[in-house]
């Protein structure tokens, strides 16, 4: 069950990604939701404390990797925002 848990640990993680390299270019995060990417790595972060309480390294690990890339893109949407020179759209 580890190895299984282990590959859908490292698709999931690895499907930030596209979002990070989208993300890299400066005004490039007009589409992506503030309040979802803070959602998305509060929640990922709480999923480290569950599988480090749990002593479980494929949890622990996979949402190690979600939160460092979801993280990225929530500095780059944070960079933009605070630039002025993105679009406000309300979040």
């Amino acid at each position: 069950m580890t190895g299984l848990g282990a590959v859908a640990a490292l698709l999931t993680s690895l499907s930030y990604i596209p979002q990070v390299i989208k993300a890299w270019p400066r005004n490039s995060t007009h589409d992506v939701s503030l309040k979802m990417l803070l959602a998305l790595t509060l929640g990922l972060t709480l999923w480290i404390v569950y599988g480090v309480l749990k002593n479980d390294w494929v949890l622990t690990s996979a949402n190690g990797v979600g939160v460092l890339l979801a993280g990225a893109v929530l500095l780059f949407k944070l960079r933009d925002k605070f630039s002025h020179s993105e679009p406000s759209r309300g979040d």
